[in-house]
């Protein structure tokens, strides 16, 4: 399987990244961690107009039934550019759990969806700032009141992250599409993806800017194997979840690639696997970033800051590393490990 970016996607995510670039999200991101969450909205609604929250939404809905690989290139932009909120929720994984004027709002960036998953994902994300809160159990998906007690927050290693329990009683809503958690799995690897870029790459900048022995850090060779070993480790995890995307579009009704045999385990063993390669790429680019930046990386004012810890926090999101081997040890074994 060979995998490339059309050059409409191509243009897609450099619209983004010029919106997002723009967008000051370090600044939205510490806004959105107090609670101060308009910033925030404001830039929900305008990576709305671009099409980001109904690129898996059927067209009838107001989306525009796009492919898996399509939505890799929105949420790798946003774990670029550190965007706060739902995000995977919303692209992802709504699209697997809602229908009709439901679905409808959250393509038009109108709503903003979030889900608790047990035992993968056991609690929700910003179920206080959401306006539709869900939870799945087995296939049965049930809509749970969204006035949660913001004093139920759980903390998270990232600020920007609140996590929150949800009851198991509210209105059903029937059975969810297949692969829900698959997709969710696969947006957080592409948003692991996207920070280890963006950390990789303010890494290199700071290296031939600090200086030790009247020379730029960037020219000693034990730095640039630093960084060129995170670009092993980035260029060998993006093929993986470029591949879980082609995988996963094969579930679509119609199938959205062509993906012969891309059953249930297939699936979970492809997604897994990128989960596994994705986390694997960031976490050395967060060690490595820090160990170039020194002391100011430790710094909460540094915006190092934001992608470390969102990186520690989204490691552990959807299944930690162990699990998702575990995942991918079942699959290739025969089962499906859902």
């Amino acid at each position: 399987m060979r995998f490339a970016l059309s050059p409409e996607q191509r243009d897609f995510a450099a619209a983004l990244d010029e919106l997002l670039a723009g967008s000051d999200t370090p600044g939205v991101a510490r806004e959105w961690a107090d609670r101060r969450c308009e910033p925030g909205r404001k830039l929900w609604r305008d990576l709305a107009d671009l099409g980001v929250w109904g690129l898996l939404v059927p067209e009838d809905l107001g989306g525009a039934g796009a492919e898996p690989a399509d939505a890799v290139v929105a949420l790798e932009a946003c774990g670029y550019h550190a965007v706060p909120g739902p995000v995977v929720e919303t692209a992802v994984v709504a699209p697997r759990l809602l229908g009709g004027d439901e679905l409808a709002g959250v393509a038009a960036g109108e709503s903003m969806a979030t889900v608790a998953i047990p035992p993968e994902v056991p609690r929700a994300l910003d179920a206080d700032v959401a306006d539709v809160v869900l939870r799945l159990d087995g296939e049965s998906v049930t809509r749970v009141p969204s006035d949660v007690d913001p004093g139920g927050r759980v903390p998270s290693i990232d600020a920007a992250r609140g996590l929150f329990p949800v009851p198991e009683h509210g209105v059903p809503l029937g059975a969810a599409r297949p692969h829900a958690v698959e997709f969710g799995v696969l947006g957080v690897s592409a948003q692991l993806v996207g920070a280890a870029r963006r950390m990789l790459g303010m890494a290199t900048e700071y290296a031939m800017q600090r200086r030790q022995y009247g020379r730029p850090v960037g020219q000693y060779q034990a730095v640039k194997h630093l960084l060129a070993d995170v670009t092993v480790r980035l260029e060998m995890a993006r093929p993986l979840v470029d591949g879980a995307a082609v995988t996963l579009a094969s579930s679509l009704d119609p199938p959205g690639a062509d993906v012969p045999g891309a059953g249930a385990a297939a699936i979970v063993r492809d997604t897994s696997a990128a989960k596994v390669a994705a986390t694997r790429a960031a976490l050395l680019a967060a060690r490595t970033s820090l160990q170039v930046h020194g002391a100011i990386g430790y710094t909460a004012e540094h915006d190092l800051g934001l992608w470390l810890t969102k990186v520690r926090a989204l490691a552990g999101a959807w299944g930690t590393a162990d699990a998702h081997r575990g995942r991918v040890l079942t699959a290739v074994r025969g089962g499906h490990g859902g």
